[in-house]
């Protein structure tokens, strides 16, 4: 790949989230989040190569994939109005089906064709299957830790809001109920990452995001988690009782753990 490659992906990338611009100011509002959401990605994930000292073709991969790892998120909410794949369609699924329908990926290597596609594809996957080849594996790591990075910022800017300037479908559609599921804490207090299919209510569905420290792949992730103060965040949206406090000191104190020695 050069820089170019990435410059005509960026170009199309844009002009393809254009096409879904809309006059109705809630379509407006979700199809925002992901357009400013994937350039943050962007922004993580070379923040994260540099934090490792990765070289120049491995940050273009890595960048690309950034740019193209939600692009189903906008034909899933034009067809479904919500985000939520398990009531709709697998966003990353179908970002992959885009990116080859489009034919975005033509001017590159096969082997870049097929990180680039396979990280998009798998990049929401719960876990990463360790029988994956080890660049597959760098790169879904990548992904998946910059991706995260970003998430967290967008929950802690979307529970500050008042209600009607929120996008409507980050939330999934889940009430706002003060208690949280004692099997969401149980999961997040064993050192797990919280499933989806077990969250209920909107204070689960932050659990949830806290528990994805357990997943960060890099020294670089538990600096800027640290640095930007996700966790305490997040955590001064969820109610203040025995069992989540216990949950947040239990993340607090494994992205501690794992920060970099310098």
């Amino acid at each position: 790949m050069n820089p170019e490659n990435v410059t005509a992906i960026r170009e199309w990338f844009s002009k393809y989230c254009r096409s879904f611009d809309s006059e109705d100011d809630d379509i407006r509002k979700n199809m925002a989040l992901k357009e400013e959401h994937t350039y943050r990605v962007c922004s993580n994930i070379l923040e994260l190569c540099r934090g490792e000292s990765m070289d120049d073709g491995h940050m273009l991969i890595a960048e690309t994939i950034a740019l193209l790892h939600d692009v189903g998120r906008f034909e899933q909410y034009r067809q479904f109005k919500t985000f939520r794949d398990g009531i709709s369609v697998n966003h990353a699924e179908l970002g992959s089906r885009i990116i080859e329908d489009y034919e975005v990926l033509a001017s590159l290597f096969p082997r870049e064709r097929a990180i680039i596609a396979h990280s998009v594809e798998h990049h929401n996957a719960f876990a990463i299957p360790n029988t994956l080849p080890e660049q597959m594996q760098l790169f879904l790591k990548l992904i998946r830790d910059a991706d995260k990075l970003d998430i967290w910022r967008v929950f802690v800017e979307y529970f500050g809001q008042p209600e009607e300037e929120r996008a409507s479908a980050a939330g999934l559609g889940l009430p706002d109920k003060p208690k949280c599921s004692p099997s969401v804490l149980e999961q997040i207090s064993s050192g797990k990452m919280v499933r989806l299919s077990t969250v209920k209510t909107l204070n689960d569905f932050k659990i949830m995001q806290l528990s994805w420290v357990y997943d960060l792949n890099f020294g670089s992730s538990f600096r800027l988690v640290t640095e930007r103060d996700c966790i305490n965040e997040l955590a001064a949206t969820l109610p203040r009782e025995g069992r989540v406090e216990e949950a947040i000191q239990a993340v607090r104190e494994f992205a501690g753990n794992n920060l970099p020695i310098h």
